[in-house]
């Protein structure tokens, strides 16, 4: 218990510029009333709680809160039209393709783009759901030392934390779940046909991987709206719906 109160006190205290001879001090006597009352406040000054919060507060309000917003995103882009009516995540055609659909509008075939669209935004939905579990894995093994990170960082420290532990898993479980929405939902099919119709007028032809391209845009849609969901967790209190939540993001 020492050990974890020194190292405790240690991060806190390079991030608030304790003086080293207070640190000393502190180090001695871990135990003593003046030593607890000075890490409370110290854990106050952190947090901008204006109760007390013991590290095992603070890990479990940020594992709590990353719970709910990772599996409310899910849900939320797993659901029909998550991505598709959402222009904050909606995927629309590569850069590279922007051109195409111009081309295909101005002549009169704007139903392929339109098809193409709507179809890489149903495979996207349906690889959605396959995100929460995912988190949850990255969510177990957070750290005291992750979680103190994450609540003096910035509004979406949370989320960048999940991307760094997590992007690697959700692509290769993402692909295969996306290649196989495309092919069910008739994405490959509506690409195949645009790009067709494209080809027999362009000197320079397009064949993008339409799964990496999909798979990309989902993620990206994936953490978009868990910033979201994290921001609002850190910003309003109707979104902290327990008891834990209000006490580690309270009072700010």
């Amino acid at each position: 218990m020492r050990q974890i109160l020194t190292l405790l006190m240690m991060s806190i205290i390079v991030s608030t510029q304790l003086p080293a001879q207070k640190l000393k001090d502190l180090l001695k006597k871990p135990s003593s009333d003046s030593s607890k009352q000075t890490v409370q406040g110290l854990l106050k000054k952190v947090t901008g709680s204006k109760d007390s919060l013991s590290t095992t507060d603070v890990v479990s309000g940020l594992k709590q809160a990353l719970e709910i917003g990772s599996q409310k995103s899910s849900n939320l882009l797993s659901k029909t039209d998550g991505f598709f009516a959402n222009a904050a995540v909606k995927i629309l055609l590569p850069e590279e393709a922007r051109k195409v659909e111009r081309t295909l509008r101005n002549m009169g075939m704007g139903k392929l783009a339109d098809d193409a669209i709507l179809s890489m935004n149903r495979a996207a939905e349906d690889a959605a759901k396959s995100a929460a579990p995912i988190f949850k894995q990255a969510i177990v093994k957070m750290s005291w030392q992750d979680a103190w990170s994450i609540l003096r960082g910035s509004d979406t420290a949370a989320t960048a934390y999940l991307r760094g532990s997590t992007s690697t898993s959700l692509t290769e479980a993402f692909r295969p779940v996306i290649a196989q929405s495309i092919d069910k939902v008739g994405a490959t099919k509506h690409w195949n046909t645009l790009f067709t119709n494209y080809n027999k007028f362009a000197a320079k032809k397009i064949n993008p991987d339409l799964t990496a391209y999909v798979t990309e845009q989902a993620l990206r849609g994936i953490f978009i709206q868990l910033a979201q969901e994290e921001k609002d967790i850190r910003k309003n209190p109707a979104a902290r719906t327990t008891a834990l939540l209000q006490k580690v993001f309270g009072n700010k």
